[in-house]
């Protein structure tokens, strides 16, 4: 133990004698100041980590790896939300469309997809039961992270299973287990009562809710592990969905970035991904 202090006073120069006043020496060198650290927007990197697990693929039209979009495609986006999905299948040119709940969300998705080469925009204020459309509607059908919100699924299913044509296809989303099941006891509790998440879908589980509902699933994959954990911080973070400013944030969106421009990144997002994804998604068809 001894060498081992007389190996750090070495090293730090401790046992020798100063040649000048140590406090005028120090006093004497400039302090850099540090460098200003640069908040990384936590969405701008969910985006880039989306694009490497298949989100919109410009360069291949798809909205998701398999589900491609394109001018005569009719698409219907049930819970549109915000209309992420249907903005990138109106500037495909496709015929959109938009079916929410909340009729402020249905006209300010009409108002964003207003200035895009769509064939046409078409709004609806739904809750899906049932979709005022008629039968053999859509050739393309998107459902992203409405299925847990819903008191009868199969019911649900069903209705986007009417609408679409033969041979039309299916992109649903749901949230994974693996992350929800993080969230219990951490999350308001109002993030597992209506109208949020009423039940927490099994991946198994899912998979037999599309085919019970008379679909064919062409794949099923799991995505975002960078939001399972940013969401969990969070919820013990109490800051603002739409300002998220906090430390513990700041520093796992950096870590995140990092990890995603290293040379190993996608192998280990990949890794993560089948453990812990925000979410699993299936592209399925109608026979």
């Amino acid at each position: 133990m001894r060498n081992f202090f007389e190996r750090f006073e070495r090293l730090l120069g401790t046992n020798q004698t100063p040649k000048s006043n140590p406090v005028q020496a120090v006093a004497a060198q400039a302090v850099p100041a540090p460098a200003p650290v640069v908040r990384i927007n936590p969405f701008d990197i969910g985006l880039k980590d989306a694009a490497r697990d298949g989100w919109y693929r410009e360069a291949k039209g798809e909205v998701y790896e398999g589900f491609p979009v394109d001018a005569e495609d009719v698409v219907v986006d049930v819970g549109c939300g915000d209309g992420g999905c249907s903005l990138f299948c109106a500037n495909r040119g496709a015929h959109v469309i938009a079916v929410d709940i909340d009729a402020a969300k249905i006209a300010a998705t009409i108002e964003r997809l207003a200035a895009t080469p769509a064939r046409q925009v078409q709004g609806v204020v739904s809750d899906a039961n049932p979709i005022e459309l008629a039968d053999g509607t859509a050739t393309k059908v998107i459902s992203m992270e409405v299925i847990e919100h819903v008191d009868d699924p199969a019911q649900f299913l069903s209705e986007l299973v009417r609408i679409g044509k033969p041979g039309a296809q299916y992109l649903l989303a749901v949230p994974d287990p693996a992350s929800e099941q993080m969230q219990v006891g951490v999350a308001a509790a109002s993030y597992f009562q209506k109208p949020n998440h009423v039940r927490i879908i099994q991946r198994d589980e899912f998979e037999k809710m599309v085919t019970d509902a008379g679909l064919i699933i062409e794949s099923h994959s799991y995505y975002s592990f960078y939001w399972s954990l940013w969401m969990l911080f969070f919820w013990i973070c109490e800051v603002d969905l739409w300002t998220p400013e906090h430390p513990l944030l700041d520093s796992w969106t950096r870590t995140w970035s990092a990890l995603l421009d290293s040379p190993q990144g996608d192998q280990v997002r990949k890794s993560l991904n089948l453990v812990m994804p925000k979410s699993q998604v299936i592209v399925a068809r109608k026979p």
